[in-house]
């Protein structure tokens, strides 16, 4: 199961060497693993929070999501209680 992955830019190398010594005690290997695990858990969080693909909710024109939905001061907010 095993794949070699060559990598030939000398920039490239010196900057894997060197934060591999830094991170993981000189482990080339786990530091480009723990690289890519990063890397996909950031890309995964970019994803759109209600659907699968861009587009796939849509908001009539004029609808802010940032706006409250109430237009009323909420009575916790007000410092008035509540009559039952």
């Amino acid at each position: 199961m095993a794949t070699v992955v060559t990598i030939n830019r000398p920039d490239v190398v010196a900057l894997i060497e060197k934060a591999a010594n830094q991170i993981t005690g000189g482990n080339k290997t786990e530091l480009v693993a723990t690289a890519v695990r990063c890397l996909l858990e950031q890309r995964s969080r970019q994803k759109p929070l209600f659907g699968a693909h861009r587009g796939s909710v849509r908001i009539r024109e004029g609808v802010d999501l940032t706006q409250p939905v109430l237009d009323d001061e909420m009575d916790a907010e007000t410092g008035r209680e509540i009559d039952r």
